[in-house]
Order: structure tokens, then sequence, then C-alpha cells
């Protein structure tokens, strides 16, 4: 018996495929109207569009950047002025993810401690900072904290080596050389094989129900030759203040608009991301914590073998919208005077009139920075996830 044919317009899947195509087919047209009449307005105003003025070398920036981590000068054509502003917002926003995501677990487990005073003080941080604007929170690390700094004739020095004042933060820093070189390498070494050692304890204890005593002494003793190789093998540098010329020399100087949006990004990323640390772990059934404590493990290794594991599963979709907002918040830069790709950009539009042109750029950083961000943790997200036989 021949199967009836289904006329195609009572076909699902090919009702799906037509929609599809209108779809882009609309999104297509809108783009092209949109970008025909920003072409005409532009030839009314006597205006053309274009990027290739940031190649230019004939056109120079004109304007400072006070953070630069590469050499930059006023004399220098656009394209320079935004790769410095590109990695400043990188090393923020790098800087700001680690940092809020440690921050963060740290706090979200003091939410759920046992100490009365410590889960106080964890409720109070997240309560406050999450109910206060960031941009007031700017400010107030800007103007109230770094800028409140002694000057800087007289800084204010902890520990004989770093030295704090209203121009900056300066810290002791590794000098480029063959010592250091080696130095950084045999850190590298030692994390790949503590990481090593952890794990081969983590299949141990879940395998033979052992304490993996013997794993312990040999990570303590990485982490000592790690200690002791950050503060003899590295060939540090040390600031120093100069009363000739007024000025802290040598080491490394974070800047005060630096320092804010880092600290300010950081504490307020935190207390969200302390919150889904908090209800990850609340999540996870009562009944794996008391199966995994009949098993004899203790609360530490309850939490790191069998709880965190889980929480993973449930915490990093949320974490992965709190990193972007992150991403998103370091923007606010231009409010305290740190020379991110926002900034640098309003700067280049205000110069040259090309608005629309350095509004794309900066709509296109973000939305890469952005989309990089959600590969890497949707990867992270399947990798946790329980695979279904």
């Amino acid at each position: 018996m021949n199967e009836e044919k289904i006329p195609f317009w009572r076909d699902s899947r090919i009702i799906k495929v037509i929609i599809q195509i209108l779809i882009i087919s609309s999104i297509l047209l809108l783009i092209i109207v949109f970008g025909s009449n920003l072409v005409n307005n532009f030839r009314q105003l006597g205006l053309t569009f274009g990027f290739g003025f940031i190649f230019d070398p004939e056109l120079n920036s004109r304007f400072n950047i006070g953070d630069s981590p590469i050499p930059y000068q006023p004399t220098d054509p656009y394209y320079k002025a935004v790769l410095v502003g590109l990695l400043n917002s990188l090393r923020v926003m790098i800087s700001g993810i680690i940092l809020a995501f440690f921050l963060g677990v740290i706090i979200g487990l003091g939410r759920l401690s046992d100490n009365w005073l410590v889960q106080k003080i964890a409720t109070i941080y997240v309560e406050t900072i999450r109910n206060t604007p960031l941009l007031l929170q700017l400010f107030f690390w800007y103007f109230a904290v770094f800028l409140k700094f002694p000057k800087i004739d007289n800084p204010l020095i902890l520990f004989n080596s770093i030295f704090l004042s209203n121009q900056g933060v300066y810290f002791p820093f590794p000098l480029a050389n063959l010592q250091t070189f080696l130095a950084i390498l045999t850190l590298f070494l030692g994390v790949v094989i503590a990481f090593l050692i952890w794990r081969k304890q983590t299949k141990t204890i879940i395998q033979q129900g052992t304490t993996g005593r013997i794993y312990n002494i040999a990570l303590i003793m990485i982490i000592i030759v790690s200690i002791l190789t950050i503060f003899f093998g590295l060939d540090w540098q040390f600031p120093s203040y100069d009363s000739q010329i007024k000025r802290i020399e040598d080491g490394l100087n974070i800047s005060p608009e630096f320092a804010t949006l880092l600290t300010g990004l950081t504490i307020y990323t935190a207390g969200f991301i302390a919150e889904v640390v908090r209800s990850g772990i609340q999540a996870v059934s009562q009944g794996q914590w008391e199966a995994a404590k009949a098993l004899g493990l203790n609360s530490s290794l309850v939490m790191r073998l069998v709880i965190f594991p889980q929480a993973l599963r449930v915490m990093i979709p949320p974490l992965t919208s709190e990193f972007l907002n992150l991403a998103k918040n370091s923007s606010l830069a231009v409010a305290i005077g740190y020379n991110d790709i926002y900034a640098v950009s309003n700067t280049i539009s205000n110069q040259t009139g090309k608005s629309i042109e350095m509004l794309l750029i900066v709509m296109a950083t973000y939305l890469i920075f952005n989309l990089i961000i959600s590969t890497f943790m949707n990867s992270l997200n399947r990798l946790v996830q329980l695979k279904e036989k």
C-alpha cells in the first residue's frame, strides 16, 4: 500500500525551512534599507563612510593615553591608539573575571559557613554590594580611596616594598632576564606536577577510600619549593623614591584609574557570583551530603569531591552571565578616566567626526569579547554535564 503524499504546504519540515528563509530575508532586507539610508545621509552631509582613516599614517592621534601597556606616542596613527584601548580593556576583563570568581567563591562558601560571624559578614557584604549601583561604587573607590592616598613626595610604604600614592600603587616586579625565565619555568612545571598529583590523589580517595597522605606531603613540598622560587628565584625589581625628580622609579605601577576599575568590578561582580555559588551548592540534595559523610569523608573532601562538582552543573550558566556583565560593565571606565576601548574610541570620534565607524568598532569589540567568553563557558558546561548513555 502506497503512502499518501503530503502536500508541501502541510509538511512541517518544509514549513520550518520556509519560515527560517523568510526571517533571514527580512533581516537582510532591514540591513540593506538601513545601510542605504545611512549612505544617503552621509552623502547629503558631504561625509564619507570608511575605516581607512584608522590606518592612515598621516593622521596622528594627537592625544595622550596614561595607561599604555605598549609604547605609544600622540604622533602615532589612530590604529595604535585603538590597540592600546583594546589591550587596556582586555587586562581589566581578564583580571576582573579571575579575581571576581575566586572572591565570589570564598564569599559564597562564607554564606554557608557554620560560623555565625563569618556567615553574617558574608551576608552583609553580598546585600550591600548587590544593592548599590556600580557607578557609585567606582566613584567611592576612586575619590574616597585611591585619590586620598598620600602625595608622591610622601608615599605610604608597606613592607618596605609597596608604595601607595595618589599617582598609583607601585609593586615589586621581576626583571626580564634569564634568571626570571628559569624561575617562571620552574613554577610552571610545579603547577603541572601539582595538578597531576591532585588528580591522582582524588582518584585514590574515590577508588580506595584512603586519605592519600603521601600525596598531601608531595603537594606541601611543591608549595614550599614554589614559595622559595617566588621569593628567591625571581630577580625582583623593587620600587624606590627618587627625591631629585620627585617620582617613584622601577617596579610595577598601577594607576589609580586601573586600580579603581579593577577593584570596583571585582568586588561588585563577586557579590553576585557569591549568590550563584550559594544557590548552586544548596541545589545539591541533602542526601548527597549524608551519603558522602557516611563513607567517612570529612567536610572538605565532601565539598571538593561530591558537592562542588555537582553544583557546577547548576552554577556555570549563571556564572556565564556574570562574566559577560563584568566585560560589559568595564565600559564604565570612561567615568573615572581610564582609557579603555570605549574611552579611546570616543576621543577619536570627537577628533575625526567618524562617530558611526568608531561606534561599530566598539560594538564589534564587546561582541567578540562576549562571544569568546560564552564559547569557553559553554564548552565548560558541556564538559561537566552528565553524559547520557
